[in-house]
């Protein structure tokens, strides 16, 4: 599996591409195939280990130092260095590696670690969204195995569900009820099972659609179902008209709530908003929407 591009590892590992070039001829670091046309390509393992050589790198190891160990050394050292001090964007590499590898059991001591560490909302805020990011540049170049994705994401679907699940909120004197959805087409559901999260945590009524819901399933939903905000993420790539006709219909269709849309598309759209759509750009931002909340 992998076929990955020097600018590839290059956007994973934060090692300029041409630092990785030197390392390769003088360190035999890692040794790529190449095209026809005398293109590097880089396999799983040589992702995996140049995601290793950043880590140590980053903790102030010598390159040379770094070249003579073996996998198994690196990865001990590695764990040695962590123990006590373990950066974000040392977990965030970690992960992809475990995604790589599809290795469940380093997934779960590094999430686990965070989540002592730093809390559950922290953790998914600056370590799993910093690692769909990552995710993300691997889509775009068309490089990631689709079961090294689904790998990665279900095994922290299910930490959200758990975490939904445990939720005993404080009682609120007057609830506002959220419809929680994803348009058809968008699977990407993470984002708002986070939010989900968010939501429960503060008290509010939850009902939760899941992902690829079209739009006269929704509108039957809301005209049986008294709702205050609707909730949804874009992050697929869709074309612009269609962007702008989801937007018209919110603003015709769906006036009686308030509209929260997150997602890549959104934060990067220049359509104007119709007066009941807001865009939350992070987690945190809507947050603090749900504080305000009376």
């Amino acid at each position: 599996m992998g076929n990955y591009s020097i600018k590839d590892l290059e956007k994973l590992s934060g090692i300029k591409a041409h630092t990785i070039r030197i390392w390769e001829k003088r360190y035999q670091l890692i040794k790529p195939e190449r095209t026809c046309t005398n293109i590097r390509l880089y396999s799983d393992c040589d992702l995996r280990r140049i995601m290793n050589v950043s880590i140590l790198n980053r903790r102030g190891l010598k390159i040379s130092l770094i070249a003579s160990l073996s996998e198994e050394e690196m990865r001990d050292k590695i764990v040695m260095l962590t123990q006590n001090s373990f950066t974000q964007d040392d977990q965030v590499e970690n992960l992809v590696v475990s995604m790589i590898d599809l290795d469940e059991a380093r997934f779960e001591k590094i999430i686990s670690a965070s989540i002592l560490k730093i809390g559950f909302e922290e953790t998914f805020y600056k370590v799993v969204f910093p690692l769909l990011d990552k995710i993300g540049l691997l889509w775009q170049a068309g490089t990631i195995n689709p079961a090294q994705e689904h790998f990665i994401t279900n095994l922290l679907r299910q930490k959200l569900i758990v975490a939904i699940d445990g939720i005993i909120p404080a009682p609120l004197p007057t609830p506002k009820m959220f419809i929680l959805f994803l348009p058809e087409g968008e699977f990407h559901e993470l984002g708002l099972l986070y939010y989900y999260y968010l939501i429960k945590k503060r008290g509010h009524k939850v009902l939760y659609l899941g992902s690829s819901v079209p739009v006269r399933d929704l509108a039957d939903i809301v005209r049986n179902v008294t709702a205050d905000y609707l909730v949804s993420f874009f992050v697929t790539n869709i074309d612009r008209k269609i962007y702008a006709e989801f937007l018209r219909i919110f603003r015709h269709e769906f006036n009686q709530c308030q509209v929260i849309l997150s997602g890549i598309v959104s934060r990067n759209s220049s359509e104007p908003l119709p007066p009941n759509v807001s865009i939350f750009k992070s987690p945190p931002d809507f947050n603090q929407m749900l504080a305000k909340i009376q």
